[in-house]
């Protein structure tokens, strides 16, 4: 019996130790693991698959049935009709991000940056994977559109010409000796660089693109000198207003207004495609202008703007000069005459004339004008004597 109890005892003391230092260890574990969590991973490489065998075909199936269709986001501008878009394993894109840029103003854009677009077609090639959004570069069409039949009454049937436009655009994943075996999440992790997977909006797409300073001045809803339309639709939204006219120097410009009183008023003014000029007018009264240049946006690519001279930039302060001249110059009286309309001669004759008249008027007693009086006919310009005056008669006494 003593033997009986002694034993589950002597076994308790044995574990006591183990579980005590298991229990310590525990916390330790979990704040390790708390400092951990927060700490961003890494981006994974992408995948080295150069000594793998060719690719199968019942992996083939697995990686249609799961790119197929999907709806994704791009991170490159896409344009229309194009089909060069080549993509390598070591994630290099070409063309380049300014002549994808080019292309796209050129030939239309099937998708822009940010845009979320389908894949509609999915290939597999010797040494490629080609895909396709939004239709593809070629507009496809049914057997039966190019049938079209003659009769007594006329032809009937056939395609519309209009139909036969493209819509989307295409690109290319090549390998150097073949499409090696892969799995899902590999495939996409090589199609990233153009392809975004993740669930996101447009703008944070596109946020992911532009420099820091940039990327905080979107998110803050501001707007900075050098940014496109675009870059000022996604910080402030469309504008209620717009205004066009143009400078003192006759050039066009297109401001946007954002705001009324009694809250802040800013104007947005642009030349082209690109702000060169931002007042905020406060409700106190103060106004602030900026024209400094602080975003350069060449061919799609956006950047920092590089600050010439004494940290001026010489188009931005003429543009702060001009803007000050406006501010400061009198207000102009009120007229119903053209920029470009000179005044009536007459009108300033018989103003000047007038203004003439009254002087000497008033200078003279009786109001008098004091002129010349015009020669009679036949006295060769020479004054005559003025004529005798009669003796005054007496009409009391009648005559004789």
């Amino acid at each position: 019996m003593r033997s009986f109890l002694i034993r589950p005892l002597a076994l308790a003391l044995v574990m006591a130790p183990s579980a005590f230092s298991a229990a310590q260890s525990q916390p330790q574990n979990a704040q390790q693991q708390n400092l951990d969590q927060p700490a961003p991973a890494a981006p994974a490489p992408p995948p080295n698959l150069d000594k793998r065998p060719k690719l199968t075909d019942g992996t083939r199936l697995e990686l249609v049935q799961l790119i197929n269709a999907e709806f994704v986001r791009v991170r490159k501008t896409m344009p229309l009709a194009y089909k060069d878009i080549i993509i390598t394993p070591e994630g290099k894109v070409t063309p380049h991000d300014d002549r994808l840029y080019q292309l796209a103003q050129t030939y239309g854009s099937a998708a822009k940056l940010g845009d979320r677009v389908q894949i509609t077609n999915i290939a597999f090639h010797e040494k490629s994977i080609y895909l396709e959004i939004n239709g593809g570069p070629k507009k496809k069409s049914k057997w039966y559109q190019h049938v079209e039949i003659m009769g007594m009454g006329g032809a009937a049937g056939g395609g519309d010409p209009n139909q036969a436009q493209p819509t989307g655009a295409a690109f290319s994943l090549e390998f150097k000796k073949y499409v090696p075996e892969m799995t899902g999440p590999e495939l996409k992790q090589l199609l990233s660089p153009v392809i975004d997977w993740s669930v996101k909006s447009a703008s944070e797409v596109y946020l992911d693109t532009v420099p820091p300073k940039v990327k905080q001045a979107i998110k803050n809803h501001e707007v900075l000198v050098g940014m496109n339309r675009d870059m000022v639709v996604m910080a402030k939204e469309r504008p209620p207003q717009k205004l066009r006219e143009k400078d003192e120097k006759g050039r066009e410009y297109e401001e946007w207004i954002y705001g009324a009183p009694p809250q802040d008023v800013t104007f947005v003014r642009f030349h082209g495609d690109e702000v060169y000029m931002i007042k905020t007018m406060k409700v106190g009264g103060a106004t602030m202008v900026k024209t400094e240049k602080e975003v350069d946006v060449k061919e799609g690519v956006v950047s920092l703007a590089s600050v010439t001279g004494q940290g001026q930039d010489p188009n931005a302060e003429a543009a702060q000069k001009e803007s000050q001249a406006h501010m400061d110059q009198p207000a102009k009286r009120p007229t119903l005459k053209h920029a470009d309309e000179q005044d009536d001669p007459m009108a300033q004759r018989t103003a000047s004339t007038s203004s003439t008249g009254s002087s000497s008027g008033s200078s003279t007693s009786g109001g008098v004008n004091d002129h010349k009086s015009v020669p009679q006919w036949g006295t060769d310009g020479q004054e005559q004597p003025p004529s005798p005056t009669p003796p005054p008669t007496d009409r009391s006494t009648p005559p004789l």
